[in-house]
């Protein structure tokens, strides 16, 4: 295997060149082995302001954030105030979604597995108080339920939001100051920000989105609404931190100056598989607590994605052999940094090999159209799957909501088949084609759901 020093060397020779070739305004990287960091950057935090990026920035890292929120609650697990497995009502008498029943049986296990079934994408403002989370609970009481608690993987951002607020009940103080003293303080982190208000103490990289010319321009807003903030709305902090974070899990909970922070127990059980996901290419094989389980040749690596406006965040950990690395970015072509970065180094350093993003099939086959046509809905995109009269499958995907608010435009591509039960989008925005599988059945012989990570169900017309 590669030494550190090694990748040291290998980093101050291409990460710049890489980061201009795939035109992202600013990264930072960190690569954690055997207890000892190297890091690098390059780029720029801002076009705008023309700061550059440095080792010491902070990025927001998005849905990774769910990892710390997980361990938070593992804490408390920790502390025998926090049962998995029974009701969430126990600690919130107040949580409530559409259906009655579900409310009454969803267990916090299955809030953090991504099985609570109940439809995962809002993002209710509801202000910057420290009142913003319990606010925000009181809002969901209409949210449709998609599915029996426990029947499958959907991913699903409210059911982490409302696990802030379980944080906030178990240990007495808002999600933020949980987050600051009982982890980033006793694993000695010093760039860590989960909010504006400590962003703007360090040099903070702000998201970049693309505009109708190609270009990279400056995002219209820096963060999204504190009440999701335990979902990954605003947390932000330097690749290092991000790492060592990382190496506490590597290390059974302990930080590196010895303060236990999580058992060894909690922090092997949020490694273990709890559901298996659809074959979507890009989510890995399973999920367990918070992590996200993908099985290689070369070993298991546990990881998280982040995305917020205009900045998007990779974290893999290969457990077995002691490695970690974050990639944090601020636009541009993301996952063509990540695949020659983070791939690279997870090869190098631990001897596994990524799984590249879903490609398109040589001879992709029939379509079972009339399983897969129908309107499909949910609170932030209508998914529209038609058939034309050349025998052609397209989808056309409008934006709802808070994603509409903020300028995301239409989509329509046409789909090919990529597996028995799933459809491969031609058309590959940012590199990637997305997978749609599609699930269940209406009773009719159609797809109940189709499936991207989320499920969304067949709309009752």
């Amino acid at each position: 295997m590669t030494s550190l020093d090694s990748v040291s060397t290998w980093l101050d020779e291409h990460f710049a060149d890489l980061v201009a070739r795939h035109r992202v305004p600013g990264a930072s990287v960190a690569v954690l082995s055997d207890g000892e960091v190297v890091d690098a950057a390059a780029g720029v935090l801002s076009t705008t302001t023309g700061v550059g990026a440095t080792t010491d920035s902070v990025f927001q890292i998005g849905s990774i954030t769910k990892l710390w929120t997980t361990s938070l609650l593992m804490r408390a697990v920790d502390d025998g105030t926090l049962d998995l497995d029974v009701p969430l009502r126990t600690y919130l008498p107040e949580f409530r979604v559409g259906d009655d029943a579900a409310s009454a049986a969803i267990t916090t296990r299955q809030l953090l597995c991504h099985t609570a079934g109940f439809e995962g994408d809002v993002f209710t403002d509801t202000g910057r108080g420290d009142d913003a989370i319990e606010k925000y609970l009181a809002e969901l009481h209409d949210l449709p339920q998609l599915f029996a608690p426990g029947a499958m993987f959907s991913y699903n951002n409210v059911g982490f939001a409302t696990l802030g607020r379980l944080v906030e009940v178990l240990h007495g103080r808002p999600y933020d100051r949980a987050l600051t003293e009982l982890l980033a303080e006793p694993l000695g982190l010093t760039h860590v920000a989960p909010s504006p208000y400590e962003a703007i103490l360090h040099r903070a990289a702000v998201g970049h989105v693309q505009g109708p010319d190609g270009g990279w321009t400056a995002a219209p807003v820096w963060a999204l609404a504190r009440s999701n903030a335990a979902a990954g709305s605003m947390l932000a902090m330097r690749a290092r931190d991000l790492v060592t974070f990382a190496g506490m899990h590597l290390a059974g909970g302990v930080a590196p100056d010895g303060t236990r922070v999580l058992s060894e127990r909690s922090v092997a059980a949020m490694q273990e598989q709890q559901v298996t996901v659809p074959d979507l290419g890009s989510m890995g094989d399973a999920w367990g607590l918070g992590w996200t389980i993908s099985r290689t040749a070369g070993g298991t690596v546990v990881s998280h994605d982040g995305g917020t406006i205009g900045q998007a965040a990779f974290l893999r950990v290969v457990p077995g052999a002691k490695v970690a690395v974050a990639l944090l970015t601020n636009g541009g072509d993301i996952f063509g940094l990540y695949r020659d970065v983070v791939r690279h180094l997870t090869s190098e350093l631990a001897g596994v090999t990524l799984a590249e993003r879903p490609v398109l099939p040589a001879e992709p086959g029939a379509v079972d159209h009339v399983r897969c046509v129908g309107t499909y809905s949910d609170t932030i995109y209508d998914l529209a799957i038609s058939r034309d009269g050349d025998g052609r499958v397209w989808l056309e995907r409008t934006p709802k909501d808070i994603l509409a608010e903020i300028g995301e435009e239409a989509v329509r591509t046409e789909l090919v088949r990529y597996s028995d039960d799933a459809l491969i989008a031609v058309d590959a925005p940012n590199g990637v084609h997305t997978v749609y599988a599609f699930l269940g059945d209406d009773g009719t012989g159609r797809a109940a759901f189709i499936h991207y990570g989320r499920a969304v169900a067949r709309a009752q017309i």
